[in-house]
This record gives C-alpha cells, sequence and structure tokens, in this order.
C-alpha cells in the first residue's frame, strides 16, 4: 500500500469532491438517524448518485487515504454492493490502522452479506476480542455478524457469545467495557445504519448485486 500524501492532487481532488462537503465524512454513521427527515433524505440521494460515478481506482486512492477519505469509501463502496472491494475491506478492518473507519468497515461487509463477509468479521473478533485493552470496532463487527447470521440462516457468533466466551472476556476488561453488555444493541444499530444504505442505494444506478 502506498503511503498517502496529502498533497496529491488526485488525492485532494477526490477528497474535495466526495469527502469533504457538507463535512459529509462526519455525518456518516448513525447521527443520521438523528437528522431532519428532509436532510437526511437529501443528504442520502446525494450519496447514492456519488458511489454510482465513483470508479473503482476512485475508491482505490481514497481507501488509501486517511480516516476521513476510508470513511467516505467505504460507504460508497456499500451503497453500491461493490464486492470486489471485500478483500481490501477485511484487510482494512483487520490492521485497524486509523480510527473512526473501523464502523464503515464492518458495516460494508453486513451490506455485502455472503458466508465470504461473516469469515471476514470472524477474522477480526478472533483476533481483537483477545485484547480487552483496545476499544476498537468490536462492537460493530460483532453487529455486523450477528446481522449476516440473521439474513444467512447461520449462528457464526454463537460462539463468541457462550458464557465466559470472548465477548463477556472483551466488555469484562480490563479495562470495562461498560456501555457494550447487550450484543442484540449491536446488531441493532447495525441494522439501522443498513436500511440508511438502503435507503441511498434506490439512488444508485450501478447498484451490483
Amino acid at each position: 500500500m502506498r503511503q498517502p500524501d496529502e498533497n496529491d492532487p488526485e488525492l485532494r481532488g477526490l477528497v474535495r469532491r466526495y469527502v469533504t462537503p457538507d463535512r459529509r465524512y462526519l455525518k456518516l454513521g448513525g447521527g443520521l438517524l438523528r437528522r431532519d427527515a428532509t436532510e437526511r433524505g437529501a443528504f442520502l440521494r446525494e450519496l447514492g448518485r456519488d458511489a454510482a460515478v465513483i470508479t473503482p481506482d476512485e475508491l482505490t486512492v481514497l481507501l488509501e487515504g486517511g480516516w476521513r477519505e476510508r470513511r467516505t469509501a467505504a460507504w460508497l463502496i456499500a451503497v453500491a454492493g461493490r464486492a470486489g472491494f471485500r478483500e481490501r475491506i477485511g484487510e482494512l478492518l483487520l490492521a485497524s490502522e486509523v480510527c473512526c473507519a473501523g464502523s464503515a468497515y464492518a458495516l460494508a461487509l453486513a451490506v455485502l452479506g455472503t458466508p465470504a463477509d461473516a469469515d471476514l468479521l470472524v477474522g477480526y473478533l478472533d483476533r481483537y476480542l483477545r485484547r480487552p485493552d483496545l476499544h476498537y470496532d468490536q462492537p460493530a463487527a460483532l453487529g455486523a455478524l450477528l446481522h449476516l447470521d440473521a439474513g444467512l440462516g447461520t449462528d457464526r457468533a454463537a460462539r463468541f457469545l457462550v458464557p465466559g466466551g470472548l465477548w463477556q472476556q472483551w466488555i469484562g476488561g480490563p479495562p470495562r467495557q461498560e456501555h457494550h453488555d447487550a450484543a442484540d444493541r449491536c446488531r441493532e444499530a447495525v441494522a439501522r445504519l443498513r436500511g440508511l444504505v438502503a435507503e441511498s442505494a434506490r439512488h444508485c444506478a450501478v447498484r451490483e448485486g
């Protein structure tokens, strides 16, 4: 992976086009659910239109940037259902190189919705639920896996949730993750974000899958 260069004219142009207008990168996530329906609808329409026109090469450049670029790219990938980015998204999630992007990677995998996506989430949870000292994106990844289990008719998350299992070990700390003790809430959070993606996808003319 090339190191991001903030002075790269291509990257700067893509950031101006897709990432920073109306501070998009900050609005992607649960905060959208608290916005006025008219404002949220307009935002999701624009996101869907951009997801349709951005090219794979441009998405690749954004995924080599910082957290703002990566977070935005992951949402654009989710909205357009670009399964060709599955492995790259999985690599970035597992590497956890930057803050504020991991939940977007997990959401993208939940949207792509195949056993291969579940495998990537399992790999992440196997690594990071063993690290209670790291408060990364464990809740988002678990929620995404539970969401996939529901859609695929599988039970991949079960082994993490057994009494005394890795999920309880992680929330038990130290330090204790007091706000993440309910796996169902993690699943519900992903399902709500999945609904936003679905709404945006209605405005994406190149939706895959």
